[in-house]
């Protein structure tokens, strides 16, 4: 995660006055889904794919000239499963690339840049997934109007993933009933619940008395809350042997993580400085994961395997995205040779809050299920960030910690709160928790869509 302060359209301790969606925005969508359809991927397993895919743009601003591109992954069973909409971080992270190709999509890319092979943990077992990429600059995403990229921030990115989702609705209209579901990671901790926010300020203003029937969020890793951010990834540093215990004792000394002023002074920020230089030395996203050493791309590919990720699969989806032949498959445009698709792109971020806090309590509030979930081998946002956020949220608790199972081993743990809010950690998850362990991750996911608790670890008998 490329992290910046966070944002949104909720300030500190209010929500900001609903304004009125502009329906002029609702552009005609007729025929676009069938052009969209994808024919077949570049390099895709010959067998196996039993479901259809459709990617594109959709413009959020005709004035402008700004579209956003997605892929859309159905369930093979499609009619039967939920909309799930997933968002990567950064800002400025691609949801495609990282998302789709390293993560919870039906393919990953092999070590020649241009195979691809199946991964049997993929979400659309359990829904119908939407990758989005945004905000425009991202990915393929796109504005005519470049001082668009100078301005980005969460209230413009949560506004265009909503009139987005508006429009993609009228052109997928089969979808405008079903269950919807927002997951991410990581800077998501933000994308998720604004747009939760603005389906939830805009339900009542769509045409035809349209309510979108949004159920839940999903977020992992996620920044959430500055100041428990920085405090948690401080002690998980720590609590990890990454750093000493005198820099620890320097940023105890210096550092009040109650008001940010206090993460703001000389020898503060000087103790948070020395201990962010681990980040140089490992994989903070993993920190008992291996580093990419050798960026060359291999062919014939290496044997691949979902269950051993790839250290170095960054470059190889790079490869792959920025092959004219797929780019025409996804009905991608390319912005030529002198400026290729990244997996991530810098840009300034202009309107940030510090905390979203205050947006997961006004959707747990209206009975959107949310769930905070956390690799336990994450550095940069870690579980003891999630767990300090949700913490200040000050909820009763319903069902108390205790672990949780997958193929008979313990997953992880998890607490359930009053008010529509379950804390769930992975064992041995990184930054990107379906990435370092998918199996895990496609149950959680599955569980968390039906509603139903997490299957429990059976106690010891004694």
């Amino acid at each position: 995660m490329q992290r910046g302060d966070a944002a949104g359209l909720v300030a500190e301790g209010k929500t900001v006055t609903a304004g009125r969606f502009d329906s002029s925005k609702v552009l005609p969508q007729k025929g676009l889904k069938e052009k969209d359809k994808i024919t077949k991927l570049p390099g895709q397993p010959a067998a196996g794919v039993d479901f259809e895919q459709y990617s594109g743009y959709v413009t959020v601003d005709e004035k402008a000239g700004r579209a956003l591109f997605y892929y859309l992954v159905e369930a093979p069973d499609a009619a039967k499963r939920p909309l799930l909409v997933w968002f990567n971080g950064g800002p400025g992270c691609s949801s495609l690339g990282i998302g789709a190709l390293e993560e919870i999509g039906p393919f990953r890319v092999m070590s020649d840049g241009k195979t691809l092979f199946s991964n049997p943990f993929a979400w659309n077992r359990v829904a119908n997934v939407l990758f989005l990429e945004s905000p425009a600059g991202v990915g393929f995403s796109y504005s005519n109007t470049t001082s668009d990229y100078d301005s980005n921030g969460d209230t413009q990115t949560a506004e265009d993933a909503y009139v987005f989702l508006v429009n993609w609705l009228e052109r997928f209209p089969e979808y405008k009933h079903r269950d919807l579901f927002l997951a991410g990671e990581s800077y998501a901790g933000h994308f998720a619940p604004q747009l939760a926010h603005a389906i939830l300020r805009y339900n009542n203003q769509l045409p035809h008395g349209i309510v979108i029937n949004l159920k839940g969020i999903a977020i992992g890793n996620a920044a959430i809350n500055d100041l428990t951010d920085n405090k948690g990834m401080l002690d998980f540093f720590w609590t990890h042997a990454l750093i000493s215990d005198e820099n620890h004792r320097e940023i105890e000394q210096n550092c009040d993580f109650n008001v940010a002023e206090g993460i703001k002074n000389p020898k503060c920020d000087a103790a948070i400085e020395k201990a962010k230089l681990v980040m140089t030395q490992i994989d903070i996203y993993n920190i008992y994961g291996p580093l990419c050493y050798n960026t060359s791309l291999v062919d014939p590919p290496k044997k691949s395997s979902v269950k051993s990720s790839d250290p170095c699969i960054d470059y190889y989806v790079f490869e792959y995205l920025n092959n004219p032949a797929v780019q025409k498959a996804l009905h991608a445009i390319s912005a030529g040779p002198d400026h290729p698709w990244m997996i991530c792109n810098d840009f300034s971020w202009e309107d940030t809050v510090p905390s979203v806090l205050p947006a997961l309590k006004e959707l747990t509030a209206n009975g959107i299920q949310v769930l905070v979930y956390s690799g336990d081998v994450d550095g940069r946002v870690p579980v003891t960030s999630s767990r300090y956020s949700v913490n200040a949220l000050k909820l009763p608790v319903k069902t108390p910690w205790h672990p949780w199972l997958v193929a008979q081993q313990a997953a992880g743990y998890v607490e359930v709160y009053e008010g529509n809010l379950t804390l769930v950690t992975v064992r041995g998850g990184g930054h990107q928790v379906p990435s370092s362990q998918p199996h895990r991750a496609l149950v959680l996911i599955k569980y968390f869509l039906q509603g139903e608790p997490l299957p429990p670890y059976p106690l010891l008998q004694s």
